[in-house]
């Protein structure tokens, strides 16, 4: 029991768990997006919300292109608001924070820890200049 235990209390376990609780969280946010923003968006253009019951026949088989049609526009807007909503923001971020427009340094808030390497850190600089 005690190796479990030790299983279960390491971080990447806690980790992902909190990962997939919020990637569950967030996909009931985007589905609710895709369903109530998108799609009737997709009506007001084409005219139809559903094309669930677009089929046709072939000696006697039914083929139901119309939801595959459905589940093509429900991932490619999944997909765009996945990509506009996360990833070109955090991209953004990124290149911003590269280029040195982050956060100043002052309005961090530092550890204990950080506030006494910065410290040592000054204090090293200061005896290099001063030698």
């Amino acid at each position: 029991m005690k190796g479990f235990k030790q299983f279960l209390m390491r971080g990447n376990v806690v980790d992902l768990a909190v990962a997939v609780v919020v990637g569950t969280a967030f996909t009931a946010v985007v589905t609710s997006l895709v369903a109530n923003i998108f799609t009737p968006l997709i009506a007001a253009i084409f005219g139809k919300p559903d094309f669930s019951d677009l089929t046709f026949k072939i000696n006697g088989s039914i083929f139901r292109y119309g939801a595959f049609i459905n589940s093509v526009i429900a991932f490619l807007s999944v997909a765009a608001v996945i990509y506009f909503v996360v990833v070109l923001p955090l991209r953004t971020l990124a290149e911003r924070r590269a280029r040195g427009q982050a956060v100043p340094e002052e309005d961090l808030v530092l550890t204990d820890e950080a506030r006494l390497l910065t410290e040592i850190r000054d204090l090293l600089a200061e005896r290099r200049s001063g030698a």
